[in-house]
């Protein structure tokens, strides 16, 4: 019987320019000039070490325009590589329309508590859009 053998590697695809990362104010600045215009929702996870700066940020999905997919498998899934301590969660509303809905209310519930099982804790979950919010 032959069983296949392999090996996980991070890819970067690129590299963003900001000032050192000092509030999660700042995270929604970034977040914002990432997706804020896009015209789907989109979820980004800020991958932190132990001191709160940022070693990543990957686009866990790309849904549509008032919903997308978010698992815990995704969500952590860079997190664990990167040996990351802590995560931040953005993602953007199409709408314009920054306050959270039900569904993203359960989705910040199920991360943190999956991040909790982990050891991978999320401290913030951010909304954007294309306006200045």
């Amino acid at each position: 019987m032959e069983y296949p053998v392999y090996s996980i590697q991070l890819v970067k695809e690129s590299v963003l320019s900001y000032d050192a990362i000092a509030s999660p104010l700042q995270v929604k600045d970034i977040a914002r000039d990432m997706i804020g215009g896009k015209d789907r929702e989109h979820m980004l996870v800020f991958l932190l070490d132990t001191k709160n700066k940022i070693l990543g940020i990957n686009t866990v999905s790309i849904g549509s325009l008032n919903s997308s997919i978010v698992h815990p498998r995704e969500v952590f899934k860079a997190a664990i590589l990167l040996n990351a301590c802590s995560i931040l969660l953005a993602h953007n509303h199409p709408s314009g329309d920054v306050f959270p809905s039900l569904e993203d209310i359960e989705v910040t519930k199920r991360m943190k508590d999956s991040g909790k099982v982990l050891g991978i804790f999320l401290l913030d979950h951010i909304i954007v859009s294309h306006g200045k919010n």
